[in-house]
């Protein structure tokens, strides 16, 4: 044991009581060389004895994980998965209700139409009854998930170009957030091979080619892209890996730099002229 391993100790000058101080430390902290840790923390009074020194070590570091998934979940590019998430979920429940809310209210009312616009409708009825009283609270509720799911798009519209301002340029704002929330996070995106990002979404699709039951996915939710859905259909394998090539270029951009890159919207629409122009030949 030297004075230079003790100095390098993680626990040097934290209090063992302090759990926030010993996660800082573990956090930041290194050193040059391994040491006989739990004896330096002994004779440092940091720890009572061995046992001692590793019930803090673990302490330190689950307060230290803690933090991290904290810090990750505050990140925006997780607010906008959680966004995306929660559309999709509101978007799912809106329109079951609707279908029990057209067929309640089609027995209590006259000229009841179907679908969220027909939930609308049935909410802005008067009530005379028990019955009509609950089919009309339910299509009320129905409205109002409606409204959130529109305050989340706003959100997400302005969130997403702060975000990733290259991925939103280049799919818009809610195909980025989409793309974000399939992948995890930015930096899962970023990470992956535009191979994986054109077929995100199509998840059950590749599964099933996998297993030999279907062909291979083209494309997953990129398909919603104007590039891919309205260009012509033997094109459009040609469209989505181009797509999605840049889209991955796009999303490293985003996470790695941050600045907005003309040139990438430049080249993917030249690409993208033409792969269209073989139809025109």
């Amino acid at each position: 044991m030297t004075d230079e391993s003790a100095a390098s100790a993680w626990f040097r000058g934290v209090d063992p009581g302090e759990t926030a101080a010993a996660r800082e430390a573990i956090e930041h902290g290194h050193a040059d060389e391994p040491a006989d840790w739990p004896a330096i923390a002994v004779d440092a009074g940091f720890a009572d004895d061995e046992d001692d020194y590793y019930r803090r070590l673990h302490d330190a570091t689950v307060a230290a994980t803690h933090e991290a998934v904290r810090e990750r979940e505050q990140a925006d590019d997780q607010q906008l998965k959680h966004a995306t998430r929660a559309i999709e979920d509101i978007d799912r429940t809106a329109n079951e209700l609707a279908e029990r809310v057209a067929e309640w209210a089609g027995a209590l009312f006259d000229d009841v139409r179907t679908g969220i616009p027909g939930a609308r409708e049935v909410a802005e009825r008067d009530p005379e009854t028990a019955a009509e009283r609950r089919a009309v609270s339910l299509a009320q509720r129905v409205a109002d998930l409606d409204d959130e799911a529109e305050a989340l798009r706003t959100f997400i519209e302005r969130t997403a170009p702060v975000v990733a301002p290259n991925l939103s340029e280049m799919a818009g704002p809610v195909l980025a957030a989409r793309l974000i929330a399939l992948a995890g996070g930015l930096e899962d995106l970023a990470k992956m091979p535009s191979g994986t990002v054109q077929v995100l979404g199509a998840e059950d699709a590749l599964f099933a080619h996998l297993s030999g039951r279907a062909p291979s996915p083209k494309h997953g939710v990129i398909y919603t892209h104007d590039y891919v859905h309205n260009t012509r259909p033997e094109d459009r394998g040609s469209a989505a890996r181009a797509l999605a090539g840049k889209l991955t270029i796009a999303a490293r951009i985003d996470h790695y730099a941050g600045d907005l890159r003309p040139s990438v919207h430049e080249e993917l629409d030249e690409r993208m002229e033409t792969i269209r122009a073989r139809g025109e030949a």
